[in-house]
């Protein structure tokens, strides 16, 4: 049905275009609708990495392929693409929403006055990927904060992770580090330990939902920049609360965050 209304869209001259989140990485952790308006586009705009990711998707579709600083560039083409009204869609890791393209496409759209519609598809978002992995570390409030200092000053950070902390959240740290930011992550862990125990629960996970890439570690607030060697940008990291607990489960350690149903109920 989906293929269909692309189709007839395309027959009738009508632009649009798409800002999708493709998840972790693989055609399988796709919506059902995401991959049908891929393979129904008349152009696939996006990063490299991505743009391979989604490989086995990608046949008839013309292909604009950048690469990582170049996301103005991108956003700019998808419009134009649009306006010449093509179906456009524009792929974004993870969510689209979280840390992607959405907003960036949209203010460009908004600047060039746009007309066709522009309709933002939702991915696995590493947050959620991660805490997968993990268990179930993140089923009470949660604070999502990125550790990248390059669009956001590190001050502005700084204050985000005193109110999050302080609240007790259940925090998860995007961008720990790159090539150019090595100490953000262990300066944003000892802001947070100001304000939490030490025996809380933390999940680190690398490359969550990536296959035989994918690993993780379950460790504590006081012990977790033993492992901060092991961190990197493809890392997220989910500090919990109190509440929070370590399970030594029959595969492995993993986070529960209750609820509050043990409050409530007897189970």
């Amino acid at each position: 049905m989906e293929g269909s209304q692309l189709q007839s869209q395309n027959e009738n001259e009508n632009g649009k275009l798409f800002i999708i989140g493709i998840g972790p990485g693989s055609v399988e952790q796709l919506t059902i609708r995401a991959r049908d308006v891929i393979l129904n586009s008349d152009y696939i705009v996006g990063n490299g990495t991505y743009l391979d990711q989604m490989a086995e998707l990608l046949d008839k579709q013309k292909i604009i392929r950048s690469a990582m600083g170049k996301e103005v560039d991108r956003a700019k083409k998808a419009v134009e693409l649009a306006k010449e009204n093509k179906v456009v869609s524009m792929i974004s890791g993870g969510d689209a929403n979280v840390y992607g393209m959405a907003g960036l496409v949209m203010e460009v759209a908004e600047h060039a006055d746009l007309e066709v519609d522009v309709e933002v598809l939702p991915g696995v978002t590493a947050i959620t990927a991660g805490a997968s992995v993990l268990g179930a570390p993140i089923v009470n409030d949660f604070a999502v904060i990125s550790l990248s200092d390059l669009l956001t000053p590190w001050e502005v950070i700084e204050k985000r992770l005193n109110a999050a902390a302080s609240a007790d959240f259940v925090i998860s740290l995007y961008n720990p580090k790159s090539r150019q930011r090595h100490s953000n992550f262990s300066r944003a862990i000892d802001i947070i330990k100001q304000h939490k125990d030490g025996s809380v629960p933390v999940g680190l996970v690398k490359n969550a939902l990536r296959g035989e890439s994918q690993d993780y570690i379950v460790t504590t607030l006081e012990e977790v920049l033993d492992h901060n060697d092991w961190v990197d940008m493809s890392t997220m990291i989910i500090v919990c609360n109190a509440d929070s607990r370590i399970w030594k489960s029959k595969n492995g350690e993993k986070i529960i965050t209750p609820r509050g149903y043990q409050r409530k109920y007897d189970y």
